[in-house]
């Protein structure tokens, strides 16, 4: 069963400039999930999307490949990471290379362990499984969450739980933004990833950054050196 990686990398990031070539603790951030996902030993082939030169130049030093220059409708602000997986995916097809099964890792991922990734491949081959991606749970129950009103006061989102015990609140999970398996043709079809047919790989809160903004950026490398001296 042959495997795909595909790791997307624009060069038009705004609110961290060439964010996917920056210095991460030495070393190009992209070049984190790039290792991850060479160290896992899954993968038939780790392809870097990108539309920018200076990317597949260091995608290809540490290792990944740049076979395609990512087209400009899926190199905006607006493109999806969907599409540009199936557009890597029917690129290798029309070259007549077929894989059965591929997984999308963010660039900017460098807390990823690559025993994860083979977690989640082990928990898409589950039966009825379309996809399966990394998820991290909520450090606060959101039944309790709350919004700001116009007068400058507060309300609760979910007022029915105002007395209800944390413990006895269901716990909620989101994306953690790191890598996303799916069977090739799910992927092609546009499947939604969000449903009972995605199996969830939960990392703990402590190995998951959405890197973002500069204050991102900052927590990411904090949490990088705790990890590195345990």
């Amino acid at each position: 069963m042959r495997k795909l990686c595909v790791i997307p990398a624009r060069g038009g990031s705004k609110r961290i400039p060439r964010k996917n070539v920056k210095p991460f603790h030495g070393r190009p951030m992209i070049s984190y999930s790039i290792q991850a996902a060479l160290d896992c030993g899954l993968f038939d082939a780790v392809v870097v999307s990108t539309d920018d030169e200076e990317i597949a130049e260091v995608a290809r030093v540490f290792g990944a490949t740049t076979p395609f220059v990512r087209p400009p409708e899926l190199s905006n602000d607006h493109a999806g990471t969907d599409d540009v997986v199936a557009h890597a995916i029917a690129w290798f097809r029309d070259q007549g290379d077929v894989y059965d099964a591929t997984c999308c890792i963010y660039a900017t991922a460098p807390l990823l362990d690559a025993a994860r990734l083979v977690e989640g491949w082990e928990r898409l081959r589950k039966p009825g499984k379309r996809f399966a991606f990394s998820v991290t749970s909520y450090a606060f129950p959101i039944q309790r969450a709350l919004y700001r009103t116009v007068d400058d006061g507060v309300e609760m989102f979910q007022p029915q739980h105002l007395m209800s015990r944390s413990q006895d609140l269901e716990p909620a999970f989101h994306d953690a933004a790191q890598f996303y398996w799916g069977w090739s043709d799910a992927w092609m079809a546009g499947e939604n990833m969000y449903s009972p047919i995605a199996a969830p790989v939960v990392l703990p809160r402590t190995q998951v950054v959405d890197i973002d903004t500069p204050e991102d950026w900052d927590v990411a490398e904090l949490a990088f050196e705790v990890l590195k001296r345990r």
